[in-house]
């Protein structure tokens, strides 16, 4: 009798973490923090005049109960070897394209957004809102003071899969007219960590 009531016990308690995680997943119940790295490549065609590389940290903090998020990434950017090739002047070079730092046009780029709307997804959810992006430091950057709409998609492995990781994959991608500088193809970057920071006051 004793060991029937044990396995009926097991049964419920694995089926009780089952809906715990799928109610994590589903609904944050206090606000999370999410942070990890963007880097990618924009696309090598105009009016991109890439490839781009595009790396920096970002975070995320969402509040489960109003469905909304805060994000904020410092980037920076600059030409790829073929990006330097592609756009130095034409032949003959003074110098080496992938020598000359002029051609590789360093720089940086701060984006924020604020309450960001929440929208689930498989394996994950998005956050979508209008971004302020400075260059250098600038605000308004060289494509115009109109703040663009960011989609952010954050997805992993299925909850309560041994082995996987809930939360791991970041994409971003930008509206118009951010588009045309970084490019309307997904940037990616991966998840570093993700954690109930503790604080439910907002």
């Amino acid at each position: 009798m004793k060991i029937k009531a044990v396995g009926w016990m097991v049964r419920v308690i694995a089926v009780l973490g089952l809906a715990t995680g799928t109610v994590a997943l589903a609904q944050f119940p206090q606000r999370a923090l999410f942070q990890g790295t963007l880097n990618d490549y924009t696309p090598a065609s105009p009016p991109v005049s890439g490839p781009w590389e595009v790396r920096g940290p970002w975070s995320l903090v969402v509040n489960g109960r109003s469905d909304r998020a805060d994000f904020s990434a410092a980037l920076t950017m600059e030409r790829s070897d073929q990006g330097a090739i592609q756009n130095a002047p034409p032949p003959p070079p003074v110098t080496n394209p992938l020598d000359n730092p002029v051609l590789r046009n360093a720089h940086t780029h701060h984006i924020t957004l604020l309450n960001g709307k929440i929208t689930r997804i498989t394996n994950g959810f998005q956050v979508t809102g209008p971004a302020t992006i400075t260059k250098d430091g600038v605000f308004p950057p060289p494509f115009g003071p109109v703040l663009p709409t960011l989609t952010i998609t954050i997805t992993g492995g299925p909850p309560n899969v041994k082995g996987d990781v809930v939360f791991s994959n970041i994409t971003v991608v930008f509206g118009i007219p951010a588009a045309g500088h970084f490019g309307s193809a997904p940037l990616h970057g991966v998840v570093r960590s993700a954690e109930n920071d503790g604080d439910d006051r907002r």
